[in-house]
């Protein structure tokens, strides 16, 4: 399948002198796979369409809120009718009060919700509360999870396996960094250790519990459940940033695959069918903490706005009894098996890793990695390779090695067994 990209490329001109590095998040810029980007003219269903009219089966969905399919008529009907009622009101309305108490009966930990516009916001806002609540400053993190661009998360390990945090991006002060302890993923020994040390001083341990912005880096249950018992042992919070796992592995999230109860969750944008929308929650005693009945301060202007108040309802009310999610499983292991089967015996160094309908492929040979330092950084050139196959022959992936695919309701099977003979095709052609 040959593409013609030629008002891509011309639209990718005019956007290079109007935003910085012609995108509004920086992986879109296809830095990390070359060539230009697609820009989208329109989508339906599991499909997107580019500004030349090439069309894609599309395993992005917009990062992983779209877990109906791209313009979902009942999400797309509730915005329309929630438009022609107004687009924001800045004060309380029904729809705000329904989705949280859809929230609510999906994950129990989320006593008491709190809505913002993005994942980033919801996890900055669950840190500063987890201080507030706890009068303690430290936060622990775990390399390889993200929790949006804020300062106190935008930070790398250092030298050593449980060391102060340094700077992963410029503007962000040392003085911040150094308030974030950061902690190897699956390392028991590491984050006892560094609890020994300064649990005291902890407000928040805070983790992915399905780490999925740096690979899919699936967890132990058994590690889940030492950090739950550490938290009560020091005094700390433990915060789930189930951004893209809640909702997505089910009704209530990580926490309840795993079966382990964490203390705050962050949500993110699969709150707000497509629409920019997150929420951050807890408990009643600690969300008490925040302004207006403590001293924790959030505001926001669009914060539980109407229009993605709206589609989340239409959304979520299709996800709570668990049948799509049912669906989904069945989607995603008809996907990795014909994978697997279409590459048994040639011996190539790849994996696929699944959970539910996240999938990603792990260019290296053993079990899949449960760290980030396991991953390693020759699967960038193999990833290039094989995402331009797949976009050739018509299948949209994310344009990095470390992000992960999405399946959606409106996948049919035949679109999934179409997948499996582009994967394996691709695979080929980028490993051989």
């Amino acid at each position: 399948m040959t593409q013609d990209t030629t008002r891509s490329s011309e639209l990718f001109e005019r956007a290079l002198r109007a935003m910085p590095g012609g995108v509004s998040s920086p992986v879109r810029a296809f830095r990390a796979v070359g060539g230009t980007p697609l820009f989208v003219d329109h989508a339906q269903g599991a499909y997107l369409t580019d500004a030349d009219g090439n069309s894609y089966l599309d395993f992005v969905m917009s990062w992983g809120p779209l877990i109906l399919g791209h313009a979902h008529p009942k999400v797309t009907g509730a915005i329309a009718e929630q438009v022609l009622r107004g687009t924001t009101y800045g004060a309380p309305h029904v729809a705000e009060l329904e989705l949280a108490e859809l929230v609510r009966e999906c994950y129990p930990t989320a006593e008491r919700v709190r809505f913002t516009s993005s994942g980033t916001e919801a996890a900055q806002s669950a840190l500063r509360l987890a201080r507030a609540a706890t009068g303690r400053s430290r936060i622990v993190k775990f390399d390889g999870c993200y929790h949006g661009h804020c300062d106190a998360m935008l930070v790398a390990a250092g030298s050593g396996a449980i060391t102060f945090g340094e700077p992963s991006s410029a503007g962000v002060p040392e003085e911040v960094a150094n308030l974030t302890s950061v902690v190897p993923l699956d390392d028991e020994g590491a984050i006892r250790e560094l609890m020994k040390e300064c649990g005291h001083e902890v407000a928040v341990i805070a983790i992915e519990p399905i780490p999925a912005n740096n690979g899919l880096l699936l967890q132990r249950r058994e590690f889940l459940q030492l950090l739950r018992e550490l938290c009560d042992e020091y005094g700390a919070l433990l915060l789930f940033d189930e951004v893209i796992s809640g909702f997505r592995v089910g009704p209530g999230g990580a926490a309840a695959h795993y079966g382990v109860k964490p203390d705050m969750v962050a949500f993110g944008k699969i709150l707000g069918g497509g629409l920019p929308c997150a929420a951050f929650g807890g408990p009643a005693d600690v969300m008490s903490h925040l302004a207006p009945l403590g001293k924790a301060y959030h505001a926001g202007t669009l914060s539980g706005n109407p229009l993605a108040m709206a589609a989340g309802i239409a959304q979520i009310s299709e996800l709570a009894d668990g049948k799509v999610h049912a669906r989904l499983e069945a989607l995603g292991q008809r996907l990795q098996e014909g994978v697997e089967q279409a590459l048994r015996g040639e011996n190539l160094p790849i994996s696929m890793v699944r959970v539910g309908s996240l999938f990603w492929f792990s260019f290296d040979q053993g079990d899949p990695p449960r760290r980030a330092d396991r991953i390693p950084s020759s699967c960038a050139e193999p990833y290039a390779k094989f995402f331009h196959a797949c976009l050739r022959r018509g299948v949209h992936l994310a344009p990095s090695a470390y992000e992960v695919g999405f399946i959606s309701t409106a996948h049919s099977e035949d679109d999934i067994d179409r997948a499996v003979h582009v994967f394996a095709e691709s695979l080929r052609e980028a490993l051989t």
